[in-house]
């Protein structure tokens, strides 16, 4: 209940912030793509294995919200599917650009042997450019981390930069804090690759300070292939 209402209350926060910014026109996009094996914050969703993941947004103003789905795989009589619900604002400041929003994350056979794996985050990101750089920052929030993990903190440093016609370089280093279940640190780089103005290949190394913690911990090279219209 006090994620509900905290989600709640960052809904209404958003509402009403994007009401004194809105554009004339609301605008809808999709995205499609396949992966060698999700990886959530260094950590496979999907056992190592292949996931098909889409999602449509939807922008008015600065105003957005979204939906977006992934199949997973956390073990026996768990969930099998990921479905999201996010909403927010995008508001700018000279070259900055912000993001205030709301995340739920919901699954779909949701029956983990310690309860709900469902929960929800806040999100407080900001980028700046630096001639073809970008950099940014942020921090998700949790009240009620799954499985009675308490609150949770992720905090992320990020960059990409264009390294030739149609290639950009990027990469992050996150920090995720569980008050009952402990820390550890992530980190990915990879090369993304325009094949057209609406499909991308993306090669990227992901990993953690954590290998101890099992296989879907450790280091991998992922290869993912994503359409956007």
């Amino acid at each position: 209940m006090k994620a509900m209402k905290i989600a709640l209350a960052a809904a209404t926060a958003t509402v009403a912030l994007s009401g004194a910014a809105m554009a004339d026109e609301l605008k809808l996009s999709y995205n499609l793509g396949v992966t060698s094996d999700y990886v959530f914050r260094g950590v496979s969703q999907t056992q190592e294995d292949p996931a098909i993941q889409g999602g449509i947004d939807a922008t008015y103003g600065i105003g957005y919200a979204g939906v977006w789905a992934s199949n997973v795989d956390f073990g026996a009589d768990d969930p099998t599917a990921e479905i999201d619900l996010y909403a927010g604002v995008r508001p700018t400041i000279g070259d900055t650009s912000l993001d205030l929003g709301v995340l739920y994350y919901g699954y779909v056979e949701d029956k983990g042997i310690q309860g709900s794996y469902s929960y929800v985050e806040l999100k407080a990101a900001a980028s700046h450019t630096f001639g073809p750089a970008t950099l940014g920052a942020a921090v998700y929030y949790s009240p009620e981390y799954p499985g009675d993990g308490g609150d949770s903190t992720y905090v992320e440093a990020n960059a990409a930069v264009p390294v030739a016609p149609k290639l950009t370089l990027s990469g992050a280093v996150g920090h995720q804090a569980i008050k009952n279940y402990g820390n550890y640190n992530t980190w990915n780089v990879g090369l993304a690759y325009a094949l057209t103005d609406k499909l991308s290949a993306d090669l990227r190394y992901h990993d953690t300070d954590e290998h101890k913690f099992g296989k879907i911990y450790d280091s991998r090279i992922v290869v993912s292939l994503k359409a956007a219209f």
